[in-house]
């Protein structure tokens, strides 16, 4: 099941209620699947259980509450970034921040912390919601990890996490590129965004012996930076 093969399909996703050669699809994908698409028995569709597979499946028997399939064929896939959270600060506005969530599980991140900045306008967290969007985007790209997705009230509590940390900072002597073209180990990494207008005097005395590093030469948005990191993460896979 290359990926080429799959580049057309419609993906759903349930948890994993695999049962020898058949799985079980229950929750909101089954009025999704039933009633929306309008599929029926003998229909061929495509799940995945969130933890790295993908199966070809045929309907064997659908009702309101459980779609029970027949698995054909199934591909499991890695997930290269396993060892690396985004923690992103909730930003101004929030359609920018659900866009860099977006994104960066298009690109293959998937495992993301929100935290409040001391300059974060808007706090707290609205995890149900944020586990929707990351859910369908992972649908939406063919991906096969469900994202998963927490909340911390603040840097220093990150700071306090096991892994390396890394900060991004317009301020930072290091490159991004300079880190991923060096032995990138196993360990649990934590890229840390700041928010609109940078991180604090505060939270970067707290940081101060964290790795601090510059994206760009030049300054970028908040959300954008979030994605430039994201895809040069990518990048320097496929090299």
């Amino acid at each position: 099941m290359a990926p080429a093969f799959l580049s057309d399909i419609e993906l759903y996703y349930t948890v994993s209620n695999k049962s020898g050669n058949f799985i079980d699809i229950t929750g909101e994908e089954v009025h999704h699947i039933k009633d929306v698409m309008r599929h029926e028995t003998g229909d061929k569709i495509f799940v995945t259980n969130g933890i790295g597979s993908i199966y070809q499946t045929e309907i064997e028997s659908l009702d309101s509450r459980k779609i029970k399939c027949k698995i054909i064929d199934e591909k499991i896939y890695p997930n290269p970034f396993s060892n690396v959270t985004f923690c992103i600060p909730r930003l101004r506005t929030a359609d920018r921040f659900e866009f860099a969530l977006e994104k960066c599980v298009e690109l293959g991140i998937t495992n993301f912390i929100v935290f409040d900045s001391q300059r974060t306008v808007a706090k707290g967290e609205k995890l149900e919601r944020w586990q929707k969007i990351l859910t369908s985007a992972m649908k939406q790209s063919l991906r096969s990890w469900l994202p998963k997705i927490s909340y911390s009230k603040s840097i220093a509590d990150l700071l306090k996490l096991n892994g390396e940390k890394i900060l991004f900072d317009q301020k930072g002597n290091q490159s991004l590129k300079s880190i991923l073209n060096s032995e990138f180990s196993i360990l649990n990494y934590f890229f840390i965004f700041g928010p609109e207008g940078g991180f604090s005097e505060g939270e970067l005395q707290i940081a101060n012996g964290e790795l601090k590093i510059k994206l760009t030469d030049n300054r970028l948005r908040s959300e954008t930076a979030i994605v430039t990191a994201a895809a040069l993460l990518v990048n320097s896979l496929s090299n």
